[in-house]
């Protein structure tokens, strides 16, 4: 059944590290970083050679090390490929129990959906875990964009997709050889692929997430396309490197203006929806039911993130 768009969220991930799975020093270092979701990279971070030694170390990093809240996610190669399989059974059969997502990437259309969901089945099944892995997936391709919307609804395992302008932008034929890095990265060369991955997650119930931002020092820049794709209805984005990590969780946590805003619809439309009013003008604007939904969002955006920031802290003062 297709969401409202405003459907409760799964998990909190304001922020999603990526960390090759190759570097156990780094592996160590994103178990104790802020970010809501780190994710251990063996696709594209990893060169095909380092592989196999590289889900060693992902497996051990997962079960020996203290992640606190975080969402802890492995991102495998295609499994429609033999090394995507390798990567699945062996993190799951080594390291299940201590594994919340999946990122499937450059999901091409429902069926290779399907396939990740059997194989979570029986391994789950043969395994005898109880935790229901959830599946990430990655729009890369031109076909996974033009397949987004049957793609979003293939399993009730899915809980975000996840727009990739990398990928995408070779898929696509982009030319920006020679240009300045915002020719690739500005916002409007990517409003159509965002806005179509977000409208087919909201409509699915699961959440939309924003790919990496490669110029790592320029964190205005990140902080910028961050607030711009959370005002477009965005969950949150990749980091590539912890200082975008900050921005992120800043960004899209609840705003300010959006607790006032909250407050102002508890003070004044509320008991006018109870007194049978149907709409009020609220600071010059116009509030209906519509803006409820918002605000019932918001309201679960700001506790969830209370409770991750409160036990981040208790976890500092140990």
């Amino acid at each position: 059944m297709p969401s409202d768009g405003m459907g409760s969220m799964q998990r909190l991930r304001r922020s999603a590290l990526a960390t090759p799975g190759s570097n156990e020093r780094m592996i160590a270092k994103a178990a104790v970083s802020d970010a809501d979701e780190v994710f251990l990279d063996l696709e594209d971070a990893v060169a095909p050679a380092e592989r196999a030694a590289a889900r060693v170390l992902v497996v051990d990093g997962l079960t020996s090390l203290d992640w606190g809240q975080k969402i802890r996610a492995v991102r495998v190669n295609s499994l429609t490929s033999e090394e995507g399989v390798q990567d699945l059974e062996t993190v799951i059969e080594g390291a299940g129990a201590h594994v919340d997502a999946v990122i499937v990437p450059k999901v091409r259309g429902a069926e290779e959906v399907h396939l990740a969901d059997r194989m979570l089945d029986d391994l789950e099944t043969r395994l005898g875990r109880d935790n229901r892995i959830g599946i990430e997936v990655l729009i890369e391709t031109v076909e996974g964009l033009v397949r987004v919307h049957e793609i979003a609804g293939a399993s009730s395992r899915i809980e975000t997709l996840i727009v990739g302008v990398g990928d995408l932008g070779a898929s696509q034929g982009a030319r920006t050889v020679g240009l300045e890095p915002s020719a690739f990265m500005d916002s409007g060369m990517w409003l159509y692929a965002r806005s179509r991955v977000l409208v087919a997650a909201r409509n699915a119930g699961v959440e939309a997430i924003d790919g990496p931002f490669t110029r790592i020092p320029d964190l205005d820049a990140y902080e910028r396309l961050a607030r711009e794709v959370r005002v477009m209805g965005f969950s949150g984005k990749w980091a590539i490197h912890p200082s975008q990590i900050p921005v992120a969780n800043r960004e899209f946590g609840l705003q300010p203006e959006e607790e006032h805003w909250l407050s102002r619809i508890e003070e004044e439309y509320l008991p006018a929806v109870e007194s049978g009013v149907g709409a009020i003008a609220l600071d010059g604007e116009l509030v209906d039911a519509a803006h409820l939904l918002m605000a019932e969002r918001l309201r679960r955006l700001g506790s969830m993130t209370a409770r991750t920031d409160e036990h981040a802290r208790r976890a500092d003062r140990l």
